[in-house]
């Protein structure tokens, strides 16, 4: 078959398609009928928690309810919803509870402590490797990017579990200490030195995933800025300050709301630390704290309060850099 015949055939059939496409009703609001199973999985599973924590919020728990909330009857159809739970309304009780509640207030310094320790450590050292490895005199680049990623394809609570082994009492730390001549740290038993480990923990988890970021925006620089610098007679350090910082901008925001957002809902770590014998008061994080009122102590109220302020803590963080950028 000739290619002229190929060709005058898919005229044919494209003409046949287009014409049966025009005689077909038109349905209004078919595209949100494709959508509806997006919706209906949002609004279950999104959009209500999300509201129902802010609701709660105001009100104490009482217990598992028993009492309909509604029911429909159609025909012989009869359907029951009952009540989620027993509450009672104390309006902003909660929130004037967490202003004078202490174990919420060293929580909340805890996390922000750690946050003041990784943010600058793992931005720093992620933009710091990642122009290493961008230069053109480094080799292995493959080899590198992927050792430096592989603590991210580290289950949380696994690799939180290596380190309390690290650290403990005679462990491996404890032998490269005294190797040196050096008194070992306790690291489980001193509040200060738990909490900072808890921030080492992460940043040794995360900084090779900011590295790869920030790496695939330093590969989108055009090396005619580089060259009109050098030409301009730009020391190294003014094309990193001139060139690559302000063209980084987009990726370092990213990179910044990102840890932000990741180092405020800490769970995994203080949890396995506490375990392990940490002082609770050092190392309970905001989030671990939401989980004992929460879940432990059955306080859904309070804890819906504790967590509506703690998304609007890292919703202002969040926007303070945006706008600061």
């Amino acid at each position: 078959m000739s290619s002229e015949v190929i060709v005058e055939l898919s005229d044919r059939l494209r003409f046949q398609r287009q014409r049966f496409k025009e005689l077909m009703p038109t349905i209004p609001g078919t595209p949100y009928v494709f959508l509806t199973p997006f919706f209906v999985l949002f609004g279950a599973f999104l959009a209500f928690p999300i509201f129902y924590t802010v609701y709660l919020s105001f009100f104490t728990y009482q217990g598992v309810a028993t009492d309909p909330l509604f029911w429909v009857q159609l025909g012989d159809f009869y359907l029951i919803v009952p009540k989620i739970a027993n509450l009672e309304f104390v309006g902003l009780a909660n929130y004037q509870r967490l202003l004078r509640d202490g174990v919420f207030h060293q929580s909340l310094f805890n996390t922000a402590y750690v946050f003041a320790i990784e943010l600058p450590l793992m931005v720093g050292l992620a933009v710091g490797l990642a122009v290493v490895l961008n230069a053109g005199f480094t080799r292995f680049k493959g080899v590198f990017r992927s050792l430096m990623l592989l603590p991210v394809s580290a289950n949380t609570v696994a690799y939180s579990v290596v380190f309390v082994v690290i650290v403990a009492e005679g462990g491996l730390l404890d032998a490269i200490f005294q190797v040196f001549g050096l008194t070992p740290l306790d690291w489980l038993g001193n509040g200060f030195w738990s909490r900072n480990l808890m921030a080492f923990m992460v940043v040794w988890r995360w900084t090779g995933y900011n590295m790869i970021i920030i790496l695939a925006g330093l590969q989108t620089i055009s090396e005619s800025l580089y060259e009109a610098a050098e030409i301009d007679g730009a020391s190294r350090f003014q094309k990193f300050r001139y060139i690559t910082l302000p063209q980084l901008k987009p990726v370092l925001l990213f990179v910044l709301v990102t840890t932000t957002i990741g180092s405020f809902k800490k769970f995994s770590e203080p949890t396995i630390l506490i375990g392990a014998g940490a002082p609770v008061k050092e190392t309970r994080t905001i989030v671990y704290y939401i989980y004992e009122i929460a879940f432990q102590n059955l306080q859904l109220g309070y804890g819906s309060a504790l967590t509506v302020v703690l998304v609007g803590i890292v919703m202002t963080l969040s926007l303070v850099q945006l706008k600061w950028s």
